[in-house]
Parts: structure tokens; sequence; C-alpha cells
């Protein structure tokens, strides 16, 4: 465990990025402020300077943190790699979704920032091509492992589109929206044998 100066420094990282978190899904980045989220992780802006000293270095870092907690819940979850079995790692993928939906930030965070990054022009645009481009590899290379109807690329754009959308619905309409149980549905028509997960 880190101690001193160093392990004040994560501490203070992860404070701001935690308030990035909530600012970007307000706001967008565009709209955030550096005084602003400084303000919001209780730091001077001088300080906020010392740790993100651009507004994008603060962007990749909440990319990167989002990115670290579902990999390693995933990774506590032993369903990564090759010697996983497929059913359990699409049980772990959704169980990212639905402890994402318990992170409000999380959700509103992507959304906004995944619709600004479509532009070329968007500091995010390379970082969401890439996660993009690995989401499908992933989810190809998963249900390639499994007797589907529909051929692995084309059903993993499928259940990506499906799961931006229900999380772009369910922002708008939490009370109705039921993620897991019309991610599992879908999937269970596709791959009959997670109904027995």
């Amino acid at each position: 465990m880190a101690r001193g100066p160093y392990a004040k420094t994560a501490e203070v990282r992860r404070r701001v990025l935690e308030a990035c978190v909530n600012a970007f899904a307000k706001t967008g980045f565009y709209g955030a402020t550096m005084k602003d989220i400084a303000k919001r992780a209780g730091i001077s802006h001088t300080g906020l300077l010392h740790h993100f000293p651009k507004k994008e270095d603060l962007l990749l870092g909440v990319l990167e943190l989002r990115d670290e907690r579902g990999t390693r819940f995933l990774e506590e979850a032993k369903v990564l790699g090759p010697e996983a079995d497929p059913l359990d790692t699409l049980n772990g993928m959704i169980a990212v979704i639905v402890d994402n939906e318990l992170q409000p930030g999380l959700m509103e965070l992507h959304a906004v920032v995944s619709g600004e990054a479509t532009s070329p022009d968007h500091p995010a645009h390379g970082y969401y091509a890439e996660r993009y481009r690995n989401l499908r590899r992933f989810y190809a290379d998963t249900f390639a492992r499994l007797d589907t109807p529909i051929d692995p690329e084309t059903l993993a754009t499928m259940t990506i589109a499906l799961i931006n959308g229900l999380q772009a619905q369910w922002l708008f309409d939490r009370d109705s929206v039921r993620l897991e149980a019309t991610i599992r549905a879908f999937l269970k028509s596709v791959v009959p044998a997670l109904g027995d997960r």
C-alpha cells in the first residue's frame, strides 16, 4: 500500500477524477471548466493543474477510471481470458452494466461524452473509436465460442448497439426501462444456453 506523498497524490487524483465524472456527465467535456472541477474536488485551481495540466488529461483519466473499474470487476469474477467460460463472460459483462447503473455519474458520462466524441476533433474521438473496436472484438470472440444463429461479428455489433440504446433510454426513464432484464432477454434469444445460468 502506498504511503506518504504518493498515497496523498493518488487520493487527490482519484477525488479529482470522481469530480470530473459528475461535471462531464452534467455539462459534457466542453461545458465543464477546470475551475468548476477544482471546486467540486475541493482543491485549488493551481492544485488541479499540478495533477492534470490540461482538461484533455482529465477526460482521458476519467475514461481510464471507468474502464479500470469494469476490467477489475471482470478480473475479480474470473471471467476474462480464453480459458473463461463464454457464458460466464457474458454474465460478467451484464453485471458490469448493472454495476454502472448503481454509479449514477458513469452512465451519464458515457452518454454525454461518447455523443460529443463522434466529432473527429473531440479529444476522446480516438479513445471511443478504439474502445468500440475492442468491444466488438471482445464480444465477437466470446460469441464465436458459442452456438449462435447470427455470425459473431454482427451479433457483437448488435449487442453493443442494444446496450448503448438501453442505457440512453434508462437515463430518460429509470423507473420503466429494465436494463438487465432486456439485455438478458436479447442474449438468451441468440444464446439459448445462457438461460441455464
